[in-house]
């Protein structure tokens, strides 16, 4: 019996796991999130119960925080992607405001203001700045891609960047502010900036990370260690040695949820920026490769998105959208595996943080209504 129409659209449908990137970049997400929420709970009810006398403390907040995050992803999917250009300068002096009154009014904890408190509850400018400096190098980039123009270093646009870069390091946030000013750099790259520009650029980057590292004498100490940070087992190198510990200690399989025992006082940052150690010893090599596995596909499906977007615009936000998100969770990796030093940089998805959350949530709903828009009819 010949085969109909309807028949071959269902084959091809069964054929197929996801029916299009933007499902595909949604369901990633959404196991991500999951796994980050058993992970936060597992590596924070210790520290919770001791601190404030409920292990639920962290969890009940991470939820929150993950629904504040759903808000946030809806309404940056709804709304078409070319609405936020329009917004940009609004949304910039709100932004660089923020990160002003974090230096003068925000809490200093541990040597640093990051914070900018709102009653109940905190906001981290620094964070938002983040997918502001995507948006802005986005705008700029976009226009001189498609006027056939040469890409320029020297700009207002990357001026502002430098502003918030500079705000943000001044707090201090190295990792954070490398982000802001790094991402944009990539950015510029790949809309065809001109090799002896990227040498200069590069020449520039070098000498600014010289500086940012001598500004902090901590930061040099801290990059010393990263070879052999069993010399400094107990000082710059106990983060490193105990991150490695605990990543080596769950084996192929792991410990089991909630058994691990780094959370036990023994790894600082258990559930914010070294999450992944505790999910490595609590599920194993397998759970381990599982999370990569997940990134690199999101990686796939966003780079899909950006190569299938309408305008320059969409292309170069989609690619600054995937940098953040598959770029921050390489550091993070790097860093836990004690390959890159240690410089505050989340795991996306996994990591508590309630602004990071909101902000990649929200750059996740822009890169999926990129998506949408790109789709061919």
């Amino acid at each position: 019996m010949p085969n109909t129409g309807s028949e071959k659209n269902f084959d091809n449908t069964e054929k197929r796991f996801w029916n299009n990137d933007m499902e595909a970049l949604i369901g990633i997400m959404v196991v991500l999130l999951i796994l980050g929420t058993i992970n936060v709970f597992s590596s924070s009810f210790i520290i919770a119960e001791a601190e404030f006398d409920t292990p639920y403390f962290f969890l009940k907040r991470h939820i929150i925080n993950i629904i504040v995050g759903f808000i946030c992803f809806i309404i940056c999917f709804r709304f078409d992607y070319h609405v936020w250009r329009k917004y940009i300068p609004f949304i910039l002096i709100a932004t660089v405001i923020s990160l002003v009154l974090v230096l003068l009014i925000g809490p200093s904890v541990n040597g640093s203001k990051r914070w900018l408190p709102l009653g109940v509850t905190q906001f981290q400018p620094a964070e938002a700045a983040k997918l502001v400096s995507i948006m802005m190098a986005a705008a700029y980039l976009s226009v001189q891609v498609k006027m056939q123009r040469p890409i320029k270093i020297l700009t207002v646009q990357f001026g502002l960047i430098f502003i918030m870069f500079f705000l943000t390091e001044q707090e201090p946030d190295m990792g954070t502010a490398a982000i802001i000013l790094t991402i944009p750099m990539i950015m510029m790259v790949l809309a065809g900036l001109s090799w002896e520009k990227i040498k200069m650029m590069l020449l520039f980057a070098l000498c600014g990370a010289v500086l940012m590292i001598l500004r902090q004498p901590y930061r040099l100490e801290r990059l010393k260690v990263v070879y052999d940070p069993w010399s400094d087992a107990q000082n710059m190198g106990y983060q490193t040695v105990q991150s490695l510990s605990a990543i080596g200690s769950g084996e192929l399989t792991g410990m089991g949820l909630g058994v691990g025992v780094s959370k036990y006082d023994y790894l600082p940052e258990a559930h914010t920026d070294f999450a992944f150690a505790i999910f490595c010893q609590e599920n194993g090599f397998l759970g381990a490769i599982f999370v990569f596995l997940l990134f690199a596909a999101l990686a796939v499906y966003a780079a899909r998105v950006a190569s299938r977007a309408k305008d320059e615009y969409g292309q170069l936000l989609a690619a600054g959208i995937m940098i953040l998100v598959v770029g921050q969770a390489a550091a993070n990796l790097l860093m836990v595996g004690g390959i890159l030093p240690v410089v505050g940089v989340p795991l996306p998805f996994i990591s508590y943080g309630g602004t990071s959350l909101m902000v990649t949530m929200s750059a996740m709903g822009i890169l999926v209504n990129i998506g949408k828009n790109g789709e061919k009819d």
